[in-house]
């Protein structure tokens, strides 16, 4: 035989390779759904742009937003909106007016340098930055007499100025240059106005500029501006005629009267396959941040594998262009299946993936998208867990409010649509479906629990109650351990309420946790009497060691004898995980020497708590014993005794397999200390009542406690719990 971690590790492989084929199955069975398609009557195939064959009718009453018309007047209205410039910016007005100054000046300079050669004063006139001046207007420029040449040098700003005032913009620059002759004064003189002309025309720069994301959204409001486009089309209307040239509208009609045929080609494969994928990755990746557990179970795997496939059918059968078949998908009873079987945060994740499934499907009714998903979230919420059967009447119900409030919400605006038919047609379908998901959830319930084994709330109540055989049976032959299984009941329900683990499952599982030691009642401390001597005495430590660790194999026969659920066993089996009875261990040291005694022989075979339930009752089981044999005088003393406690659980690798946190840890610790402190209080000893005649008789108390038995020492006491 191989060792435990070997066989945990082919356990671990096996159940992933299950999952991961699971997996496979589920992504098949979802790309058949999308490419699958029941023949109905009257299919045709059409594209834009083609001839139709035939005569197309409708066959019923339809209203939907088109798309193609609304497209279409949306860009309309977006054309409509021209390009938006900013405003004219003063600041390029006065850059340029003061460029035109220190051209001037510096044209000025050039003339009246006499030493320059004429070549190089026309070679200085070219080269002026950001101006373009030809050969003949430098020789004009420098031929001007100084009187005309002062008028220039006065014009040129002015009339700059005057025309950068305007609006420029890039397309319009030629037009303002063509207009600054225009601005000059007339008694300029034909030579100086030519070349003031020239200045300012080469001077000129736009300074209003497009504004691209303020014309983009202009144009998008003029879009939003314009509501979507209704349809109607009435029964027994032509659609099409022969002959006719098919539009995108009549395409858009087809589709959504159901009439169009969806050929299978490759590219068909590959959205399917694209879709599919999309959904699981999604699905996968919630499991992975919300509850991981699932992925690495086999059973819930496969359960809500199964879930799924039911689905699938389902919404391939239903989800139909049909005036009413769609609204009856009782997507509420896949989503309260998956809150009562698995989890509430699982079943979120499945209503979400089917929404994205029956939007596939329908193509975008947005009504149908609305109407399930809001019954399927509303359904699993209400129902929660179902601690009771009235809890499905509540689901049900509200379903039903969930349905009969979207349909109201999406009523036609036109009253002339309302006909008394479809109102109670309406009404008739939210009542139907609400009814139809409670069913479908109640049966599911009970036949799927009992398929998977899984422990449901409403099983748990029937446990819970202490008629139960095995919980009198407790009461009856070990009163000390059914006093001390109801505190550790009571304190891990209140840790696993702080940290949202199943609180339900936390107190039940306590209860049973210790029920083998009632095969052997009188060999454990809490049900020694006052006075009596311990059974232990006249035993060897091995023996008496193996009669406590017994207890654990003693409660699961029992467990399996009374058929209780796997869940409750594993609490059993993992409530002192592979913990060692100390007192008795330490007792063999020092009889047979350190080296004689093996560890084995003193530990219980765990395996140590797998989930958050277990980890919070067996330390409330640890703590529990623990303040009860050493009293505590102070909340200061009990925080340190459950911190030590919990500490000592974390060294020794006890917590290594938990999913509890560190910050979980933290809580439980606090929530420990506030129970521990109201359950083990110190009491007030009170005097003897006074009698006449004689002095009052107070009682002296030995300790501010009572005492634990004197029979064996607490290291006993918190070892074996």
């Amino acid at each position: 035989m191989g060792s435990p971690a070997a066989s945990q590790r082919r356990n671990q492989i096996f159940t992933l390779t299950t999952n991961s084929l699971l997996i496979l199955f589920s992504g098949i069975a979802l790309v058949a759904a999308l490419l699958f398609q029941f023949p109905t009557g009257g299919q045709i195939h059409l594209t834009a742009g083609e001839v139709a064959q035939q005569d197309v009718i409708a066959p019923r009453r339809i209203s939907y937003e088109s798309e193609v018309r609304t497209r279409q007047a949306r860009d309309r209205a977006a054309l409509a909106v021209p390009d938006y410039y900013d405003p004219p910016q003063s600041r390029i007005r006065r850059v340029q007016v003061t460029q035109a100054r220190e051209v001037l000046e510096f044209i000025a300079t050039v003339r009246l340098d006499a030493l320059a050669p004429h070549a190089a004063k026309l070679g200085y006139l070219q080269s002026i930055n950001d101006l373009t001046l030809s050969q003949s207007m430098a020789e004009t420029i420098l031929a001007l007499p100084a009187d005309e040449w002062q008028n220039v040098v006065l014009e040129t700003p002015l009339v700059l100025e005057q025309i950068m005032q305007e609006e420029i913009r890039e397309t319009s620059l030629p037009a303002m240059r063509r207009k600054v002759p225009v601005l000059i004064s007339p008694d300029l003189g034909d030579e100086p106005e030519l070349v003031t002309t020239e200045l300012v025309r080469a001077l000129i720069r736009p300074n209003s500029f497009l504004n691209p994301e303020r014309t983009a959204d202009l144009r998008e409001q003029a879009r939003e501006a314009v509501p979507d486009q209704i349809s109607v089309l009435e029964q027994g209307e032509i659609l099409l005629r022969a002959g006719d040239i098919v539009s995108a509208e009549d395409v858009e009609a087809l589709e959504q009267m159901g009439l169009t045929q969806t050929e299978r080609s490759l590219w068909t494969l590959i959205q399917a396959v694209l879709v599919a994928g999309l959904i699981l990755i999604l699905v996968g990746g919630s499991l992975y941040r919300l509850r991981i557990h699932t992925l690495f179970s086999r059973q819930e795997t496969a359960l809500l594998v199964l879930l799924s496939f039911l689905g699938l059918v389902a919404a391939k059968v239903m989800i139909i262009p049909h005036d009413w078949m769609p609204y009856l998908f009782p997507l509420a009873a896949l989503g309260m299946l998956t809150a009562l079987l698995l989890d509430t945060q699982v079943a979120m994740i499945v209503v979400l993936s089917f929404t994205l499934l029956i939007a596939y499907l329908s193509q975008g009714d947005v009504f149908l998208i609305f109407y399930t998903c809001a019954g399927g979230l509303l359904g699993a919420l209400v129902l929660g867990r179902a601690e009771r059967l009235t809890a499905f009447l509540w689901a049900g119900s509200g379903v039903i409010g969930s349905n009969l409030l979207t349909v109201a919400g999406f009523w036609p605006h036109s009253l002339e649509a309302t006909t008394t038919a479809l109102v109670l047609q309406s009404i008739t379908l939210a009542l139907l479906n609400g009814a139809l998901a409670t069913s479908l959830g109640l049966i599911g319930y009970f036949t799927l629990g009992n398929l998977f084994g899984i422990t449901t709330n409403l099983q748990l109540m029937e446990l819970s109650r202490p008629t139960h055989p095995l919980l009198r049976q407790l009461l009856l032959k070990a009163p000390g351990t059914y006093h001390h299984t109801i505190l550790v009941s009571n304190l891990a329900e209140r840790a696993a309420e702080a940290i949202g683990a199943d609180a339900f499952l936390t107190r039940v599982g306590a209860y049973y946790h210790d029920i083998g030691k009632t095969v052997r009642p009188y060999f454990f401390v809490e049900n020694f009497a006052d006075g009596d001597s311990t059974p232990h005495a006249g035993l060897d430590p091995r023996t008496s060691a193996q009669i406590i660790i017994s207890h654990v194999k003693d409660g699961l026969d029992l467990a399996r004898k009374y058929r209780l659920p796997n869940a409750l066993q594993d609490f059993i089996r993992e409530h002192h995980g592979a913990q060692m009875v100390t007192y008795f261990y330490r007792q063999a040291q020092a009889q047979e020497g350190p080296e004689n005694v093996d560890p084995a022989d003193f530990r219980y075979p765990g395996p140590d708590p797998r989930s958050k339930e277990a980890t919070i009752m067996l330390l409330a089981d640890i703590c529990e014993a623990a303040v009860r044999a050493e009293r505590p005088a102070t909340r200061d003393d009990l925080q340190a005794l459950v911190n030590r406690l919990i500490t000592d659980r974390l060294l020794d690798g006890t917590l290594d397999s938990s999913p509890l946190s560190f910050s979980e840890l933290q809580i439980v610790k606090r929530v420990f200390v506030q129970v521990l402190q109201g359950i083990h209080h110190p009491r007030i000893q009170y005097p003897e009542p006074v009698t006449a005649g004689r002095e009052p008789v107070v009682k002296t108390p030995a300790s501010p406690l009572p005492q634990p038995a004197p029979a064996l020492p607490a290291g006993f006491e918190t070892s074996e719990g």
